[in-house]
């Protein structure tokens, strides 16, 4: 959950613009992920057996990607210039993380509600998405109302996740307990998709007085983050 909200931020703020800190934000959400895995194993000092296997696992790629990530995000923030190229690298790497995330679940072939091969770009979206709603929410406690550029881009990661979701969702086979699970959280889900995307067309076609635009920013950012972090959790621990 953390992981992948944290890399949609830090997809979202280069290219939408905004602080240096929100790179900050993003980058301790994926460090409070990768601490979380860390204190849930059993014997945690055998942590670094899972830089072992590059070749197989996606937990260990994304275990190589994370310095990288953390490494480009210091540049980035701490930098007196951050420079285009080192932008783009933290979005790269950001992006990197999320998708081996994807694939660690859709490599579970055990699992069906996981091993769907549209698993992975609908984990991508959810993320993206879930960062733009954080960005949302963050640049209107400090930067005030966003412009046109980023509730274009929230709109249309929104409608991308919301379309993966379904068509995800249809070509699901799984056990009956499994789906009724997926399906009761699919009802905030869907609920948290078109409601922001409808509050970001408005945005983008007639946009409201500056005060009226950050109460729209603080609900459709928050409801896209809760409603991506209910999804994920529901398919980890309720999916499974």
């Amino acid at each position: 959950m953390c992981g992948g909200a944290g890399c949609g931020l830090l997809v979202f703020t280069p290219l939408a613009g905004g602080p240096r800190w929100l790179l900050l934000a993003g980058a301790a959400l994926v460090g409070l992920g990768l601490l979380s895995v860390f204190l849930e194993i059993g014997r945690p000092l055998r942590a670094a057996n899972v830089l072992r296997h590059p070749g197989r696992s996606w937990m260990t790629r994304e275990a190589m990607v994370a310095p990288l990530l953390f490494a480009v995000v210091a540049a980035a923030a701490f930098g007196a210039s951050p420079a285009p190229w080192l932008s783009a690298l933290v979005v790269l790497a950001a992006l990197a993380f999320v998708y081996c995330q994807g694939r660690m679940l859709q490599a579970a072939k055990g699992i069906p509600a996981w091993r769907e091969p549209l698993t992975v770009p609908l984990i991508v979206a959810t993320g993206l998405a879930e960062g733009g709603g954080l960005w949302l929410l963050l640049v209107s406690a400090s930067a005030g109302p966003a412009s046109l550029l980023p509730w274009l881009a929230f709109a249309l990661i929104l409608a991308a996740r919301f379309a993966l979701w379904l068509s995800w969702r249809r070509r699901l086979r799984a056990a009956p307990r499994a789906l009724a699970a997926i399906d009761r959280a699919g009802h905030a889900f869907k609920a948290a998709s078109l409601l922001p995307l409808a509050m970001a067309l408005w945005a983008v076609i007639a946009p409201p007085p500056p005060a009226a635009a950050i109460a729209l920013q603080v609900l459709a950012g928050g409801l896209a983050l809760a409603g991506g972090l209910w999804f994920k959790f529901t398919l980890v621990t309720r999916g499974a």
